[in-house]
């Protein structure tokens, strides 16, 4: 969809997954671009325009800084644009910057690496506030064990058994910069338990479940369910009737970051 006089904008944004079905507009779910688009049709009293994502995010599934690219026929000057969408957007979702782009700008190929934190405890029952962003395991989990399971997943892998439906033409061999575990200290409120954990991945994509998936079995590695040996196993094309079983809950991941 183009206009004779396109204006072009890049958003910076953040929100809270915990009540929306994903980033992506669908029919009958409450979305963060299906909110978005009302938002901009309100403050526009018009609907010529077009969002585009750098990255999707799944139900339930926050953003602590992500970008959307505006494409609208009319010229908006952006501290107005910026007054008007945090005025009347949701609190659950936030605009922090608004600027100008390039008509050649490509989102999807501007972004380079992606940044995601998973935010989680043991050993204790947490505060129900804790439900919207950070997951909480009853049980013990060896931390040291984990720390070395998340390593293991750095460097190119073939990632086949870390996502679900893929398509024909889904690329399984991903990219990971970094894999690691460590305190948080990102993240804090009154109501957390005293010691939580981060786990913390950057690549340059992602395939559907896969972050989550990856969550899951190091969640299995710390409660002994499985071993070392097999978490390395599973990144190779070894035995394709083997399906890893825990996806870890949505809400405890976040996409911290996308470096532009």
């Amino acid at each position: 969809m183009k206009y004779e006089n396109d204006s072009y904008y890049l958003l910076k944004l953040q929100y809270l997954g915990f009540r929306f079905h994903g980033w992506q507009k669908q029919p009958n779910v409450k979305t963060v671009q299906g909110i978005l688009e009302k938002t901009f049709k309100f403050i526009f009293d018009h609907n010529l325009f077009k969002t585009l994502a750098a990255s999707r995010t799944d139900a339930m599934v926050s953003a602590h800084e992500t970008y959307c690219h505006l494409i609208t026929k009319t010229d908006y000057e952006s501290h107005w644009m910026l007054y008007e969408l945090n005025k009347n957007l949701p609190q659950d979702i936030r605009v922090l910057s608004i600027d100008k782009v390039d008509k050649n700008f490509d989102i999807i190929q501007a972004s380079k690496t992606k940044e995601y934190h998973y935010l989680f405890s043991h050993g204790e029952r947490n505060h129900p506030f804790c439900a919207s962003i950070l997951t909480g395991k009853n049980n013990v989990l060896d931390i040291d064990l984990m720390q070395q399971g998340a390593k293991l997943f750095v460097g190119k892998h073939n990632f086949k058994k870390y996502t679900k439906k893929p398509s024909e033409n889904t690329i399984f061999e991903r990219k990971i910069y970094s894999s690691e575990i460590i305190k948080n200290n990102t993240y804090t409120a009154s109501f957390f338990p005293k010691k939580s954990y981060l786990y913390k991945v950057t690549g340059p994509g992602f395939m559907r479940y896969q972050i989550r998936i990856m969550m899951g079995i190091l969640f299995q590695l710390g409660s002994g369910e499985v071993d070392l040996d097999f978490l390395k196993k599973t990144l190779s094309n070894w035995d394709d009737n083997v399906v890893l079983k825990e996806i870890a809950p949505a809400s405890g991941l976040i996409l911290h970051e996308i470096k532009l």
